[in-house]
């Protein structure tokens, strides 16, 4: 298992912050791990799996 920083998750997803913490208030995106006073990380499997359920819906639409 492995833990990944907000600019990772913003890589991978392409988010911008404030859409990261936007989602995670509206319960569409995995919520971070904290790792301390003022520190968090994502479980990157979870990023993963919210990019790949994405991809799925995009790819119901097509259908």
């Amino acid at each position: 298992m492995r833990l990944i920083k907000l600019k990772d998750v913003m890589f991978q997803t392409g988010l911008a912050r404030s859409t990261v913490y936007k989602y995670i208030s509206e319960n569409r995106f995995p919520k971070p791990v904290s790792l301390g006073e003022r520190n968090v990380a994502w479980v990157e499997r979870e990023v993963e799996d919210w990019i790949a359920s994405k991809i799925m819906e995009r790819d119901e639409v097509c259908e």
